[in-house]
């Protein structure tokens, strides 16, 4: 496991990390897009090194304004700037000379799984594939604020985009299912875990919406993964992103009673079940 902190182009700081297999090269490269209020640091390293030691290298980032990376915590202006901060940064890994004859694959979760698709709409060629958890293709109803809140945060947004004034229900309780896996997320100090800043939340909720209308141009080897009972992203659009998508190769799996949190809120059986399902398919991808 490697760590380090890179300027960008953008002059932006950001803290990575990366896993490989100890006693093997890396059967492929697998690049992680972390879900919001997130980081590459704690549960993730658990997903990464179960992903390393099956044969994969592993490759995370911070986003600009999470984690360990520079940004105003948990302030996102711009979803698109922070697509192109991901494409440059995993660009780099993979034109690296140790793994740039690899299969390359996109890994997100939640938000990050927004970030995935926009990555892939932006570099339509450049994966050999999307393992797609819980993507956030449509936040669910219940996690949006009514919609005169919403016109009423969008015209404020406008003058104090900083602020943190978005209604929001306890993410961990809507995300976790086993309640000690939920008390441990508490212990993810440098997750962002305040009510959601004006502006970021426009631009997840602008996002959700442009890849809801562009679900016909994914083209690249899908799974998605989706628990029923999720609260927080729609598993119904997890659906239509299957039955749409262009991709003669696609997959998804959805988990009865299963939350949000697949890979780190689950009973231990739930979780090992979906992991399972991600390696099988990395494994025949490659």
């Amino acid at each position: 496991m490697k760590e380090s902190y890179e300027a960008n182009s953008r002059g932006l700081e950001i803290f990575s990390k990366s896993w490989l297999p100890k006693s093997s090269s890396p059967r492929a490269v697998v690049c992680f897009c972390h879900g919001y209020g997130d980081t590459c640091t704690f549960f993730a390293e658990g997903i990464a090194r179960k992903l390393a030691s099956s044969g994969y290298g592993v490759f995370a980032m911070d986003y600009p304004g999470f984690g360990l990376s520079e940004g105003l915590h948990g302030y996102v202006p711009s979803f698109d700037k922070l697509v192109d901060d991901v494409i440059e940064h995993y660009s780099k890994v993979k034109e690296n000379p140790e793994f740039c004859a690899l299969p390359s694959f996109l890994f997100g979760q939640s938000m990050g799984g927004a970030v995935a698709l926009k990555v892939h709409l932006k570099q339509p060629d450049a994966w050999n594939g999307a393992i797609l958890v819980a993507p956030m293709c449509k936040i669910a109803g219940d996690m949006v604020p009514p919609w005169l809140v919403t016109q009423i945060l969008i015209g404020v947004a406008k003058l104090l985009p900083k602020w943190k004034l978005v209604p929001q229900k306890d993410l961990a309780e809507s995300a976790f299912r086993d309640v000690k896996k939920r008390e441990q997320a508490a212990y993810n100090v440098i997750a962002y875990t305040h009510k959601p800043r004006l502006r970021t939340a426009l631009e997840m909720l602008r996002t959700t919406e442009e890849i809801e209308r562009q679900l016909e141009k994914v083209s690249l080897p899908l799974l998605i993964l989706h628990g029923k009972a999720d609260k927080v992203t729609d598993p119904s659009v997890s659906k239509a992103l299957y039955e749409k998508a262009r991709s003669p190769d696609k997959k998804l799996n959805l988990y009865d009673d299963a939350y949000h949190a697949l890979l780190e809120g689950e009973p231990d059986e739930m979780i090992l079940r979906v992991f399972g399902d991600i390696i099988s398919w990395l494994d025949a991808h490659c």
